[in-house]
C-alpha cells in the first residue's frame, strides 16, 4: 500500500449527519429567501412559526425514534399510527374530570395522571410486543404483521367509545401538552420529551448491547444468529420498544388536544418512516442512527411550515413530500450499491 493510499484509509470521514445537517439548513435559506421574495416577511426571524415546527415535529419524532430502530432491524412498522389513536383514546378515558356527564369511567374521574401516562404506555408496549411475537415466532414478513395491527388497532380505537371522542380532560394530564417560557423563547414540553427520548436511545444505540445487536441482526442475520444472538426476543424487543414510544406518542397527543379521538394519530407511521429514511436509516437494515432521525423529522417539520408559509396548496405539499421521500430511498439505494461494490 503506497503511502498516499494509507493517508486516504486513515482520513477520518465526517458523520452522515453533517449532510442531512447541511440539506436541513439549505432548505430553510431556500424558504427564508422566497419568503422575502414571494411574502414580504422573514421565515426565520418569527418566533411562534419556529416554535409551531419544533411542537408539530415532537409527536412524529417520538414515533420515529422507534420505528428507526425497527427499520435498522430490517423491518418495518406500518401500526404506530393507529396505536397513537388507540392509545389516545385510552388515556384520555381515565383522564376525565368529574364535571363530565358522559364519562367514560365515572368513577375513575379526577384520578392522578400518572394513571392515565401508565396505562397509555402499557398498551402501546402490548401491541408492540404482540407485532414483535408475531415476527419473531410466525415468520409472517413485519410489513403484513404491523398492517395487521395497524387495522385491528385503529378498529379498536373506533370500538373503544363507538366512534365517540372523549372530551374534557383534567389539567393535570393535559399538563403534558403545554409550553414553557425558556430565555423569551416558547417551548412546548413535547418538544422536551421529544429530545429527551432522542438521547436515550442514540446512547443506547451506540454505547450497549441491544444496539449492537440491533445493528447486528439488520446488517446480516445469518451472521448475527451464528454470534449466539436470539434473533426472535431481541426483535420482541424492538418492537415493543416502538411501540411504547407509539403510547407515549398517543398520550402526549390526547395531553396536546385536550382530547381523545379516534381518527388520530392517521398517517403518523408514513411520516415517521419518511423522517428515518430522510435521516439516513436504510430500508436494507443496518444502518443508520438517531441523530440523523431528528434531523430528518425537523426537515419534515420545516417543509410544511414552509409551504404553508408560502401559501402553497395542501395538495402540492403532499406531492413534493412524496417526491422527496421517493429521493431519499433513491439516494440510500445508490449508497447500498456503493457499499456494496467498495
Amino acid at each position: 500500500m503506497t503511502a498516499q493510499a494509507s493517508r486516504i484509509g486513515t482520513k477520518k470521514r465526517l458523520p452522515p449527519e453533517v449532510s442531512i445537517l447541511g440539506v436541513l439548513i439549505g432548505i430553510a435559506l431556500v424558504f427564508e429567501i422566497l419568503g422575502w421574495i414571494l411574502v414580504g416577511d422573514s421565515f426565520l426571524a418569527n418566533k411562534q412559526r419556529l416554535s409551531i415546527i419544533i411542537l408539530q415535529v415532537s409527536v412524529i419524532g417520538i414515533i420515529a425514534v422507534g420505528v428507526t430502530q425497527v427499520i435498522i432491524t430490517s423491518g418495518v412498522d406500518l401500526s404506530s399510527g393507529s396505536i397513537v389513536g388507540f392509545v389516545a383514546m385510552v388515556a384520555a378515558s381515565l383522564a376525565q374530570t368529574s364535571t363530565n356527564a358522559r364519562a367514560v369511567y365515572p368513577a375513575l374521574t379526577d384520578i392522578s395522571p400518572f394513571w392515565p401516562v401508565l396505562a397509555g404506555l402499557a398498551v402501546g408496549l402490548a401491541a408492540g410486543a404482540v407485532n414483535g411475537m408475531v415476527i419473531a415466532f410466525s415468520g409472517i414478513p413485519p410489513f403484513i404483521a404491523t398492517l395487521g395491527m395497524m387495522v385491528s388497532v385503529r378498529g379498536l380505537a373506533k370500538w373503544y367509545t363507538n366512534g365517540q371522542p372523549v372530551a374534557l380532560l383534567n389539567e393535570n394530564f393535559t399538563w403534558l401538552g403545554r409550553s414553557f417560557d425558556v430565555w423569551g423563547f416558547p417551548v412546548p414540553l413535547p418538544v422536551i420529551i421529544f429530545l429527551l427520548v432522542a438521547i436515550i436511545f442514540h446512547i443506547a444505540l451506540g454505547y450497549t448491547r441491544y444496539g449492537k445487536f440491533t445493528y447486528a441482526i439488520g446488517a446480516n442475520p445469518q451472521a448475527a444468529r451464528v454470534s449466539g444472538i436470539n434473533i426472535g426476543n431481541h426483535l420482541i424487543k424492538v418492537y415493543a420498544i416502538a411501540g411504547l414510544l407509539s403510547g407515549l406518542a398517543g398520550v402526549v397527543t390526547a395531553a396536546r388536544a385536550q382530547s381523545g379521538q379516534p381518527g388520530m394519530g392517521v398517517a403518523y407511521e408514513l411520516d415517521a418512516i419518511a423522517a428515518a429514511v430522510i435521516g439516513g436509516t436504510s430500508l436494507a437494515g443496518g444502518v443508520g442512527r438517531i441523530s440523523g432521525t431528528v434531523i430528518g423529522t425537523i426537515i419534515l417539520g420545516v417543509l410544511t411550515s414552509g409551504f404553508t408559509f408560502l401559501k402553497v396548496g395542501a395538495y402540492y405539499q403532499e406531492i413534493i413530500k412524496g417526491l422527496i421521500i421517493v429521493a431519499a430511498v433513491i439516494i440510500d439505494q445508490q449508497r447500498q450499491n456503493r457499499r456494496k461494490k467498495a
